[in-house]
């Protein structure tokens, strides 16, 4: 595919007008201000478009579309206890596999290319992702409160299980990481043993840490040391870690993750809409830490626009330090794009970069809400939203395009997660009787 004459967030996210670039097979093969002497085949007009690397989402729970309103102005231990972990008891294959394949939708549409996803029914995620055409790092969530042998446990046995069925299916589109949900869901031996094995398959970590101030107060208070300090010392940082939320950290804390290298998956919407508190992203990225950008699932979000969650992620901050100097837009955009992908493993993605992936996404700038455009960098941050995105490319496939999709059937999708819920609020309300 070649877009001509089209504006450009190039690979140091700087704004190029009127530029060449062609796709072939699953890379960028060439940009430029120069027509290119090759075909490229079908040919898109940049007029009034942006063209930039697609959108990475560090942080989801797919699966959990089917909670969307579910639970509402509730703190985060009384919504898991009182009204998320019970729903969860009557999940079922199907409303996981139907809300996996929404939630991508929904991601597509926004301009999201590839998700770390969190969750369990993990071989009916991995079937959507592999429909859909679009990128996922897939983790069984693991919690585990006893010192019994890793293996002996069926969470533990299936996220081994899913690594050896799935890691690098899709032509590397999906792959798999382990994942302990919380330091406060499991035991330190259970962790070890997490942690052990994921060296030893060479599969990268997912983990909860530190999202609300109850959960580390009480972390030291069982252990006499923050969650970050206890993972670290189970050995869970000694592969690549993405570690969510990171909200209340001490200066400890920063150091222990910028030695380990952890990626800190920020979620702002859902920090701020739980009071949870806002994540000290400044202090982070002048520590040199890395930072990408997560949505948390719909339940606690509420949608996948992930300009809107951009938006919020330069905004909070500014509050926090009482100072609007705090955040540039291109941090902000290096942490969508280049930090998710690599926060995934995946070196070869999150750049308009010849030779890098093509996971493009194509904006509509001629709206209204877009001018006057002083700066377009700007505007994609502030101004924008999520019906902006009019294309999304995965691997050089177009899987959305102004307003269709072509690798999913969206009424389908969104018949099985009603179906799905109808399913598990029946039983649900069976079990209380």
């Amino acid at each position: 595919m070649l877009f001509k004459n089209i504006t450009i967030l190039d690979e140091d996210l700087a704004v190029r007008e009127n530029m060449y670039v062609g796709t072939k097979d699953d890379r960028i093969d060439y940009i430029g201000a120069e027509e290119p002497g090759k075909d490229y085949g079908d040919i898109i007009d940049g007029k009034d478009r942006c063209l930039m690397s697609g959108f990475v989402n560090a942080h989801g729970h797919s699966p959990m579309t089917l909670m969307r309103g579910y639970g509402e102005d509730m703190t985060l231990q009384d919504w898991l206890f009182g009204k998320i972990f019970p729903y969860e008891d009557h999940l079922d294959s199907e409303g996981i596999y139907s809300a996996t394949m929404l939630a991508i939708a929904e991601s597509l549409k926004n301009g999201i290319v590839s998700t770390s996803d969190m969750y369990f029914f993990c071989d009916d995620m991995a079937r959507a992702y592999e429909e859909s055409g679009a990128k996922g790092n897939i983790c069984r969530s693991i919690s585990i409160m006893d010192d019994a042998p890793l293996l002996s446990a069926a969470p533990a046995r299936e996220a081994k299980e899913l690594f050896e069925e799935y890691d690098g299916a899709a032509d590397g589109k999906i792959r798999i990481d382990m994942c302990i949900h919380a330091e406060y869901t499991n035991s330190e031996s259970a962790v070890r043993q997490l942690a052990d094995l994921a060296k030893e398959l060479g599969a990268g970590m997912q983990v909860h840490v530190s999202e609300t101030k109850k959960e580390t107060e009480e972390c030291i208070g069982r252990h006499g040391v923050t969650p970050t300090v206890f993972l670290n010392n189970a050995g869970l940082f000694d592969t690549r870690t993405t570690a969510a939320h990171c909200v209340w950290l001490n200066d400890e804390d920063f150091q222990i993750l910028k030695e380990k290298n952890v990626y800190i998956a920020v979620n702002p919407i859902s920090n701020l809409k739980l009071a949870s508190g806002v994540a000290n992203v400044p202090k982070m990225m002048e520590m040199g830490i890395n930072v990408c950008i997560g949505t948390d699932s719909v339940a606690s979000n509420n949608s996948l626009d992930f300009i809107e969650e951009m938006k919020m992620f330069a905004i909070a901050p500014k509050m926090q330090y009482g100072d609007p100097s705090k955040m540039k837009v291109r941090q902000v955009l290096a942490a969508a794009t280049r930090g998710g992908a690599l926060s995934q493993g995946r070196g070869d993605c999150g750049m308009l970069k010849e030779g890098m992936k093509a996971d493009l996404i194509m904006l509509d700038t001629s709206g209204c809400h877009m001018h006057p455009l002083h700066s377009l960098e700007n505007n994609i941050i502030y101004s924008a939203d999520g019906s902006d995105i009019v294309m999304t490319m995965v691997d050089g496939e177009v899987l959305y395009k102004d307003g269709e999709f072509t690798t999913i059937d969206i009424e389908k999708a969104i018949y099985g997660t009603e179906k799905g819920n109808e399913r598990i609020l029946s039983k649900l309300q069976e079990s209380e009787v």
